[in-house]
């Protein structure tokens, strides 16, 4: 896997990638946001080439959306041997990418992940996929991309929201598989983190489990800690205005909180570990407030996820520091406990 995502300046990694490769036609594809502050960056790099720009966020990221994209594929009339290189974040590399993996039955496709949500997780693993019906990646596949290259210095082109969101998948990854590294992180600011190092690490973490279980069959399921609440709530606030919507990270940290109590209410992990989880979070993200009328919503949210097996909705929860099970059966009583812990 790592030999597929390199961590490079941009400006080395694309002439190198194309000097080493013959594609018929190249499709870039872009949104609102990265067409401004990103796409200027790469553009010099690139042979000819076909720009599609999408607007931006979650809201976007469908089948309407898809159905564009397709569409000015096909009138560019590019073939099975034409590339999609993806300049953005986890929207567009995920829509991008389940773009180029069904066209013609497959394209292949180039991830230039320009977040940090997107350069230490979403670009990271073949899983791609777009909402549907309200319900968050209902529609994929597993694809894995022809390279991923990472450059630390599209993060200069983001504001301080969005490296916030990225960042609650590093401590994800710190709680699931390396103890010292969440020492590490939780002992210092958003602002004095070691980007590089922690792109670095969340992609060796991801890396290393996607190597083992590439289709989610077992191990891959402990990437989704904090995800199965944490997807519920980012649906849920979906459907607000749009100063109420969270970004990805921004729900995902509130779902670590909640499964780390129901972690702690099964006697998987200790008070300790639970308070450590709860401050450091809440001093990167605040509390995002939920209505005691929301809980029953958010709730029959989960039973849409990916990890449920009939009407068991399962779980993969922190069994210790460094640590993570998958597959535990949760209730909605569990459920209800975690989102009244949080609220509280």
């Amino acid at each position: 896997m790592n030999n597929q995502v390199q961590i490079a300046p941009v400006t080395e990694s694309l002439p190198y990638f194309f000097s080493q490769t013959d594609y018929s036609k190249v499709v870039v594809i872009a949104d609102a946001q990265t067409r401004r502050h990103c796409y200027p960056l790469v553009k010099p790099l690139l042979p000819a080439h076909t720009l599609i720009t999408v607007p931006s966020g979650e809201a976007h990221k469908n089948l309407t959306t898809c159905e564009q994209i397709w569409d000015t594929m096909t009138k560019a009339e590019l073939d099975r041997h034409a590339l999609v290189l993806n300049v953005g974040g986890g929207v567009i590399g995920d829509m991008g990418g389940f773009c180029a993996a069904v066209y013609k039955r497959g394209i292949d496709f180039v991830q230039i992940p320009t977040t940090l949500l997107s350069q230490v997780d979403a670009s990271v693993g073949g899983k791609l996929g777009i909402d549907f019906q309200g319900f968050k990646n209902h529609l994929g596949v597993f694809n894995i991309p022809r390279i991923v290259l990472i450059d630390p210095i599209f993060l200069q082109t983001l504001p301080p929201q969005e490296l916030r969101s990225g960042f609650a998948e590093i401590i994800k990854h710190c709680l699931i598989a390396d103890a010292a590294k969440w020492e590490e992180i939780r002992h210092r600011d958003l602002s004095e983190q070691n980007w590089s190092d922690l792109i670095a690490h969340s992609v060796e973490v991801k890396s290393g489990v996607v190597e083992q279980d590439p289709t989610e069959k077992g191990l891959r399921k402990i990437l989704n800690f904090g995800h199965t609440l944490g997807h519920a709530v980012e649906t849920h606030f979906l459907g607000k205005s749009k100063e109420q919507r969270l970004l990805h990270g921004e729900a995902i940290a509130v779902g670590m909180i909640m499964e780390s109590h129901i972690a702690f209410r099964k006697k998987m992990i200790d008070r300790q570990l639970l308070n450590q989880i709860e401050e450091f979070i809440f001093s990167i993200y605040g509390k995002v407030f939920i209505q005691s009328e929301d809980v029953d919503t958010i709730i029959a949210l989960t039973r849409q996820d990916k990890k449920n097996r009939g009407k068991e909705i399962r779980f993969s929860l922190l069994d210790g520091v460094g640590s993570c099970a998958f597959d535990i059966p949760v209730s909605s009583a569990d459920m209800r406990h975690a989102l009244a812990y949080y609220a509280g």
